[in-house]
């Protein structure tokens, strides 16, 4: 059915941009970073996770390792 604002077809027509609107090549956004850069950064991130992850890692066996020291350690109330 027909509305009173239009057509089916004028819906459909890709020229049917409301006013006010730019057209997508004509938008002006504010400018990312240019390609070298991004990878530089993204290279830098990964870097930086792998290193967490090893600091994790670390961190954790240390933990462990300071956990089961702790209970094989007798009390210094024991009468040995």
């Amino acid at each position: 059915m027909v509305g009173a604002e239009g057509s089916v077809h004028d819906a459909q027509e890709p020229s049917a941009v409301p006013a006010g609107v730019p057209a997508a090549d004509d938008r002006t956004g504010p400018a990312g970073p240019e390609p070298g850069e991004e990878r530089d950064e993204v290279r830098r991130l990964r870097r930086e996770v792998r290193q967490l992850r090893e600091e994790r890692a670390i961190l954790s066996k240390a933990a462990a390792w300071f956990a089961r020291e702790t209970t094989s350690i007798p009390s210094k109330d024991s009468s040995s």
